[in-house]
Formats: structure tokens, C-alpha cells, sequence
């Protein structure tokens, strides 16, 4: 009985042994090895917490939102600003913003698809007492069930149908280069990956309707306009609305006859 459970314990450590060998002389599993225990270095934010796992890690759980809530719920700059106030009301971290990327890695992925879903989980828990979350989210869902009759005709093709629930505007209102001319609809010729628009074709370079579209800087509706702007183009005579007098549509600081010309 004894040879046998020796026998036994012999096998089983032989059979152990084997993973370890081969972990031990496979370049590419002490790779994977050493990742899991330090999968690269923090931001340089969070640098000083190198050594701390257990300030953002939970044992078993991993990174949970209660975490990152402790050293940034009375982050006033994240809270009182327009484009980042909605994080008062999140409650998840980890699906946007993440972590060892290296020093100089962005932590931010904005994915407006997981913004729609906790959009709509925060309604579906207000929608018993607010007569208007309840409201919206019977609209999603009927925009779930019967897109064709919720579903605007100038939406971009791009965005998915829970980024189609967002509303743009309510983050993105002070990013406005359009001044409200073309309405709050951002979608029907944004996507959500970048805000510039690769099929947009400027009007002829002859036009004079620049106006319509382009404000001046302050500086032009001051001294500084008749005093170096106008004289630099050589239009002293020119007006603050005739942006086609001096600029071309390269792009604004390419003056005419004078080239790349950065003064403000």
C-alpha cells in the first residue's frame, strides 16, 4: 500500500513537473507569465500608485467602480465641466478608461455604445418615478422594435443604433463650429469615431458666402483688424464679414498673397 501511494505521488509530481519545465523554457508563457503578475507600467497620473495594487484591484473582482470613486468623487474639474459632468451619475469606470498602457498612453476609449447602455440602465431604475425617463425609454424600445418609424431619415450610416439614442448635443454643445445654425441633430453628418468629415467638399474658393458659416476671432472686431490684419493682406479697405478678401480655403491662416501667416 505504501509502494503504491508512493508510486502514486511520484507520478503526479512527474506530471506537474511538465507544465512547469515547459513554462520555465517557453520564452513566450514567461511573457504571459510575468503580464499577469505586472501587465506594464500605470499612467503618469497614477504612476505613484505603481506598488498599490490593492488601490484600484479588488482580490477576485478585479477593478471595480467603488475604486476609482474613492480618489475622484470631489474631482471638481471632471464634475463641473460641461463635457465630463455626466460621470457624477456613471458608476463604471473600467469600460471606458484603462490602465497600464505605459506612461505616456491616453486612459480615455470612448465607446459611446457602453454610454448608451448605462444611459439606459439609469432610466430603467428612474423610470417608476419620472414620468419622463419613463417616457424615453419607451421610445427605445420602440426604436428597438420598429427602427423605421423612430429612426430619424438623416442619421449617419455609421453609428450604431444605441449610439443613434444619444443625444450629441448634451456633451458636445460647446464644441459647436456651426453656431447652432444647423441644430442640435449632430449625428446627420458626425460619426462618433472622429468629428471631421472626410467627404465634406468646401464651396468653390470664389465664393463670398464665408460668412454664412465662419465667425471671425474677437481680435478682428477690434483695432487689431484695421491696425495689422487687414494691412498684412494688403486690404486695408477690406470689412470683418468678407473673409474671402484675405483668406484662402486651404485654411484660415493661409492668407492671400502672403502665405502661412499665424499672428494671434
Amino acid at each position: 500500500m505504501n509502494k503504491f501511494i508512493l508510486t502514486t505521488t511520484l507520478v503526479i509530481a512527474g506530471l506537474t513537473a511538465v507544465p512547469l519545465a515547459i513554462l520555465y523554457y517557453s520564452p513566450g508563457a514567461q511573457v504571459m507569465a510575468q503580464l499577469a503578475v505586472n501587465p506594464g507600467q500605470l499612467s503618469q497620473s497614477h504612476a505613484f500608485l505603481e506598488n498599490n495594487c490593492a488601490a484600484c484591484h479588488t482580490p477576485a473582482k478585479g477593478v471595480e467602480a467603488m475604486n476609482c470613486i474613492v480618489c475622484h468623487a470631489n474631482d471638481d474639474n471632471i464634475l463641473q465641466r460641461e463635457p465630463t459632468a455626466f460621470h457624477a451619475d456613471v458608476g463604471n469606470c473600467k469600460d471606458c478608461h484603462s490602465e497600464h498602457g505605459g506612461r505616456h498612453a491616453g486612459m480615455t476609449e470612448m465607446d459611446h455604445n457602453v454610454l448608451a447602455s448605462i444611459g439606459r440602465k439609469q432610466l430603467e431604475q428612474s423610470a417608476s418615478e419620472d414620468s419622463e425617463s419613463a417616457a424615453v425609454l419607451a421610445w427605445l424600445k420602440a426604436a428597438d422594435d420598429f427602427p423605421e418609424k423612430t429612426s430619424s431619415d438623416f442619421v449617419h450610416p455609421a453609428l450604431t443604433a444605441s449610439e443613434r439614442s444619444l443625444n450629441c448635443a448634451s456633451c458636445h454643445s460647446n464644441d459647436d463650429r456651426h453656431f447652432g445654425l444647423f441644430g442640435n441633430n449632430c449625428a446627420s453628418c458626425h460619426e462618433t469615431k472622429k468629428w471631421s468629415l472626410p467627404k465634406f467638399r468646401h464651396p468653390s474658393a470664389s465664393s463670398q458666402d464665408c460668412a454664412q458659416c465662419h465667425q471671425a476671432p474677437p481680435s478682428h472686431y477690434m483695432g487689431h483688424f484695421n491696425m495689422i490684419s487687414a494691412k498684412v493682406a494688403g486690404k486695408p479697405h477690406a470689412k470683418v464679414n468678407q473673409c474671402f478678401a484675405c483668406h484662402q480655403t486651404t485654411s484660415w491662416p493661409d492668407i492671400k498673397k502672403v502665405g502661412w501667416y499665424k499672428h494671434h
